[in-house]
């Protein structure tokens, strides 16, 4: 009466497991599990859908298993092969960016208003020279003089940050 179905579960469980000897060897422990239950003189309602729960409660194991013992091999690296989070969720790496976010505002927050004003129109908006020449009333020239003066003032602060942490 099993084997009417063994082509089937097989199949099915070929396609959730991706492998045909692994999928038999699931099939093949349904089949001694189904077996237990009616020689325990258990009465089956419908075979076919015993035999597809027990397959599917027998993937649930093996994925299990297969989840610990991933576990168990990450535990027994050493501590210095861990695997980390990205450098940028590190608690130290998030600190030293905002420290340089804030320095950068400070920075572009004390250039002169219509420096500032230019500077941001143009590096944050995407806006050109032009552009923002027109939107400020001002020529392409001026805009120019402005964000040459704002990006000295940016490289002047990377220095200080870059000699701040050689020094730190």
């Amino acid at each position: 009466m099993l084997e009417r179905y063994h082509r089937e579960l097989l199949n099915f469980l070929t396609r959730r497991v991706s492998d045909r000897d692994a999928a038999a060897d699931l099939v093949q422990e349904s089949y001694v599990r189904v077996l237990a239950v009616q020689h325990a003189g258990q009465p089956i309602v419908d075979l076919r859908a015993l035999l597809y729960r027990t397959a599917r409660n027998l993937l649930v194991d093996r994925h299990r298993r297969t989840a610990v013992k991933r576990h168990e091999d990450l535990a027994a690296l050493p501590e210095h092969a861990q695997p980390q989070a990205p450098a940028h969720l590190q608690p130290d790496e998030a600190l030293a960016a905002m420290q340089v976010v804030r320095a950068y505002v400070v920075t572009i927050e004390a250039l002169p208003p219509r420096c500032r004003e230019a500077f941001v129109l143009h590096v944050f908006d995407g806006l050109s020279h032009a552009q923002v020449g027109q939107h400020m009333g001002i020529s392409a020239s001026m805009v120019e003089k402005h964000i040459v003066r704002a990006m000295v003032a940016c490289k002047l602060c990377a220095r200080q940050l870059q000699g701040g942490r050689q020094s730190g």
